[in-house]
């Protein structure tokens, strides 16, 4: 008995026309071929695209937009698809541009400390491209070894060595950008800092693939530091690890980086692929690093570990070399990742908070996990205080994605009662679009929408993103009262 041989799907117009541009291999079209790209690291809501086209140059990128505005259909710019808040989430319907082929390395200039990179080139790749001439790009995102620039700049990514050296913002100097028109325009890259006029730089990034397609950009890149040392510190009391972040600080000295883990991020590290031996009993570390001219990092390294003795740590060390350094911070880098090792799903939020608040959304944050009865799991960026709970729990289970969603609002909210935000560096997209009202009145999202209709007043570019949809409501505390808006 022969089985009836299926009928290969065939593409649409729309597919077909888009092949016109870029070339038949470069079109995905096959239902098979988009489940790859119908989330993004937000794995709690999904959505299947239209078809995925791999832009290779500028010109395709402008050609692809202007077909898809004649054809009236909605697009998405997307990286390595490693963003946290759904922003490159298909909400169905609407086509893929995928930048991953633009990874050229375009210019170099170590004169003036600048490089030019296509928006698919690998954040760590550029570290490593320059390092054996002496220089490096800051901003490092735990998932810089494959998330790409054109992507950092969509979320104003920040880092680990971001409490120093600023997020990504702070090193762009000029982006080619190809608006929701097709119009392909330039800024920045005069060399010059803080230009009058608009602040289209500072627009741009972190607008979250939502007022333009970035296809070139300029950064800064910086000199190695002559010095560098790397400390652990152990403590019983995660009270004790927080004040000492606070005490630190309050020194003087800004560490290149200040990193806190608690108990449970440290059970996750410890099982992954790069555990390094941390003291299973232990409440909390703080990972530390300075940085700078060689003469004083000792004093400076020794000055903040002994802060860290004044908060009855049990006990500090400095990295022996550069091997223990490296592991040290790949275990870290791990965090994130880490989880699946002792959790079938998580959740990772993105608050800011004051430094001196710590302890207070901390025991917060350990209330909601009592609540939604999920563990959660804490890594922070503790040094600018920006947090990342990691909410625990199995998607298999009836009812658990539900009340991981809810524990998350719930974390964000408490950022903003005590003055900070609802995201330092993972961006809003679909995931937290509802709690932007946690941090703005109705008036202020209307001024951000109406600079986003100026760019693209056609709303095809990333739509549904970023703002809250009309019948979407979270509770939001004024005043001491709860109300739903």
């Amino acid at each position: 008995m022969f089985r009836k041989k299926r009928a290969k799907q065939k593409p649409d117009a729309t597919a077909k026309q888009l092949m016109g541009i870029v070339g038949e291999e470069n079109v995905l079209y096959l239902k098979g071929d988009l489940l790859s790209y119908e989330c993004d690291g937000y794995t709690l809501e999904r959505g299947i695209p239209r078809a995925v086209v791999f832009v290779r140059n500028t010109q395709h990128v402008s050609d692809v937009v202007k077909q898809l505005n004649e054809l009236e259909i909605p697009y998405i710019a997307r990286g390595a698809g490693t963003g946290l808040s759904g922003g490159a989430t298909p909400r169905g319907g609407e086509v893929i541009i995928s930048l991953v082929r633009m990874k050229r390395l375009l210019d170099l200039d170590l004169e003036n400390r600048q490089a030019v990179v296509e928006p698919g080139y690998i954040n760590l790749k550029l570290t490593q491209s320059i390092s054996d001439k002496g220089y490096y790009y800051a901003p490092d995102p735990s998932s810089q070894y494959a998330c790409t620039i054109g992507g950092n700049v969509a979320e104003n990514s920040g880092g680990a060595h971001c409490l120093k050296y600023g997020v990504t913002t702070n090193h762009i100097l000029g982006l080619e950008v190809v608006l929701p028109s097709g119009e392909i325009i330039e800024i920045g890259n005069s060399g010059v800092p803080d230009q009058p006029g608009y602040d289209l730089l500072g627009i741009l990034t972190g607008s979250e693939g939502t007022l333009g397609i970035v296809t070139k950009i300029t950064v800064n890149i910086l000199k190695n530091p002559e010095g560098k040392k790397t400390g652990l510190a152990y403590f019983d009391d995660i009270d004790d690890a927080s004040q000492a972040v606070s005490d630190i600080i309050a020194t003087g000295i800004i560490p290149a980086a200040l990193e806190m883990m608690d108990e449970i991020a440290i059970e996750g590290v410890e099982a992954s692929a790069y555990p390094v031996g941390h003291p299973s009993d232990i409440a909390a570390f703080l990972l530390i690093e300075v940085d700078g001219i060689q003469e004083g990092i000792d004093d400076q390294i020794e000055d903040i570990l002994t802060v860290c003795k004044s908060n009855h740590v049990r006990d500090v060390k400095v990295a022996k070399d550069e091997a223990e350094r490296s592991m040290w911070w790949a275990n870290r880098k791990m965090g994130f990742g880490a989880m699946g090792a002792i959790s079938p799903d998580y959740l990772v939020q993105d608050g800011v908070i004051p430094r001196t608040r710590l302890p207070e959304v901390l025991a917060h944050i350990s209330a909601i996990s009592r609540k939604y009865e999920l563990r959660i799991a804490n890594i922070f960026h503790a040094g600018d205080g920006n947090l990342h709970p990691l909410i625990l729990f199995d998607a298999s289970v009836p009812g658990e994605s539900d009340r991981a969603s809810k524990a998350g609002s719930e974390c964000l909210q408490v950022c903003a009662d005590v003055g900070g935000s609802i995201t330092g560096e993972h961006g809003v997209g679909i995931e937290k679009s509802a709690e932007m009202r946690f941090i703005f009145t109705d008036e202020e999202m209307a001024a951000q929408t109406d600079i986003r209709h100026v760019f693209n007043p056609d709303d095809l570019l990333n739509p549904g993103k970023l703002f809250p949809e009309p019948g979407r409501c979270v509770e939001v505390k004024r005043d001491e009262k709860k109300v739903s808006v």
